[in-house]
C-alpha cells in the first residue's frame, strides 16, 4: 500500500530511541513485576487526566471487567443488574458486562456523532437499571448536560469506555470537575492497545477513578485480590500491568498532544478536501480537543462500499471498517433481548476508516482525498 491504514513500525519510528532507552531501565532494573515503573506511570496518567487515581492493569478489556466486578465487590451492582450501553461499539464494551453476570442493554447512537443518544438511554431504563457505560467511540468525548442529567437524575454509575479517547476533552463538566474522556465520570477505562493514540507494544490498560473505594477494590482484584502479600480480601485474577509496557507508556504519553494534534489537522484537512457528493463525513466538533480522531470514518452508501474499498485498494489506499458487524449481530449474543436498533445496524453497513495517525503525511490525506473524489458511487 503507498497509503497505508496503520503502519505502527513507522508510527513508532521518531520514538525508537526513547522506547529503547526506556526498555532498557527496565531490564536492568531486575524488578519486572510491579515497582517503580508502574508507580510512576500510574501517578503521570492519574494527573493526566486530573483524577487522583490510576491503576494500569493488563489490556482494556480488563479495565472495564475490574471497574464492574469492583462494584459488584463493592455492593453497588449485582449480577442480573443491567447496564445500558452504545449498540455501536466494540464488543469488548459488552463482554466486560456479561461476564460479570449483568446484563447489557444495547441502544441506538446519536447518527450525527456516532455515540450514544441519551435520550435514548433514557428510554431504556428500568428498575433493573444500575449503569451506563458511555464509549467515546473514534475519539469523540460521549458526554453532555443531557447525559450527565440522566445520571445525576436516576442515580446510575457512569462507566466510560475509553479505548478510542484518550486525551479529548469533554466542554462540560464531569461528575468530579475533570472533563478528560476517562475521567469524566465514576469510573473509566483505558486501552493501550498499539494501534490507539498512546499504543502500548503488546497488550495494556488502565482504569481511571475519583472513588478511592473503587481504586483500591480494582487495585486488589488485578492482583489475585490481595491487598497486601498473601493476604486475598476477594477471589481475584491476574491482570496486571507489566513494568516494561509501563515504561513504555510512560514515553508514549510524553508525545500525545502531538500526536492527537497531528490527528486533528489530518481530520480538518479531509474534512476540507473531500468532496464526493455521495461520502457523508464525521461531523467536525466545535470544540477541536473534543476529539482525538482515533478514527476518521466516513459513510458511503451500504451496496456500494465493498466497491468503493477495493477502488481505494486498487489505488494503494489502506482502509478499515469499525464495524462491520455490531455486538447484538455476533453469534455470542444471539440470544441477548433488545430494542430494535436501525440506526446502528446503518452505520455498520456504511462506515469507512480512512488512514489518520501521524504516520499518514499532509501530502498523503491531499492524494487521497483526490482519489476518494474521482470515485463514482
Amino acid at each position: 500500500m503507498r497509503y497505508p491504514f496503520l503502519d505502527l513500525a513507522l508510527l513508532n519510528e521518531p520514538l525508537l530511541t526513547e522506547l529503547e532507552d526506556a526498555a532498557l531501565r527496565v531490564i536492568r532494573s531486575g524488578r519486572y513485576i510491579g515497582g517503580d515503573e508502574n508507580e510512576a506511570f500510574n501517578a503521570e496518567l492519574a494527573e493526566f487526566h486530573k483524577a487522583p487515581f490510576a491503576i494500569g492493569v493488563s489490556n482494556g478489556l480488563d479495565a472495564l471487567r475490574l471497574i464492574i466486578r469492583g462494584y459488584i465487590e463493592l455492593g453497588r451492582m449485582k449480577p442480573g443488574d443491567e447496564i445500558i450501553v452504545p449498540g455501536n461499539t466494540y464488543i469488548a464494551s459488552l463482554l466486560a458486562v456479561s461476564d460479570n453476570g449483568l446484563i447489557p442493554v444495547p441502544v441506538d447512537p446519536d447518527i450525527c456523532t456516532m455515540n450514544i443518544d441519551p435520550a435514548k438511554v433514557e428510554a431504556a431504563i428500568t428498575p433493573h437499571t444500575r449503569g451506563i457505560m458511555t464509549v467515546h467511540l473514534y475519539g469523540r468525548t460521549a458526554w453532555d448536560d443531557n447525559l450527565r442529567n440522566v445520571a445525576i437524575n436516576h442515580n446510575l454509575i457512569i462507566i466510560e469506555d475509553c479505548a478510542q479517547a484518550i486525551g479529548a476533552v469533554s466542554p462540560t463538566d464531569g461528575l468530579h470537575g475533570s472533563r478528560h474522556a476517562g475521567a469524566l465520570g465514576h469510573a473509566g477505562a483505558i486501552s493501550f492497545y498499539p494501534t490507539k493514540n498512546v499504543g502500548a507494544l503488546g497488550d495494556a490498560g488502565a482504569v481511571i477513578t475519583h472513588d478511592h473505594e473503587l481504586a483500591a477494590a480494582v487495585k486488589a482484584l488485578a492482583n489475585y485480590g490481595s491487598d497486601r502479600r498473601y493476604h486475598n480480601i476477594y477471589r481475584g485474577l491476574n491482570c496486571r500491568l507489566d513494568p516494561i509496557q509501563a515504561a513504555m507508556l510512560r514515553v508514549k504519553l510524553k508525545h500525545i498532544h502531538e500526536e492527537n494534534t497531528t490527528r486533528r489537522i489530518n481530520a480538518s484537512m479531509y474534512d476540507e478536501l473531500i468532496t464526493n457528493p455521495k461520502v457523508i463525513k464525521p461531523m467536525i466538533p466545535q470544540q477541536a480537543n473534543e476529539c482525538v480522531w482515533h478514527q476518521y470514518v466516513i459513510r458511503v452508501p451500504a451496496k456500494q462500499r465493498d466497491t468503493f474499498r477495493e477502488q481505494l485498494k486498487q489505488q494503494g489506499v489502506g482502509t478499515d471498517v469499525h464495524y462491520a458487524t455490531p455486538p447484538h449481530l455476533q453469534p455470542c449474543y444471539s440470544s441477548l433481548p433488545h430494542e430494535p436498533l436501525p440506526i446502528t445496524e446503518q452505520l455498520a453497513s456504511e462506515v469507512v476508516s480512512l488512514p489518520i495517525t501521524s504516520a499518514t503525511t499532509p501530502a498523503d490525506i491531499v492524494a487521497i482525498s483526490e482519489i476518494i473524489n474521482t470515485i463514482q458511487l
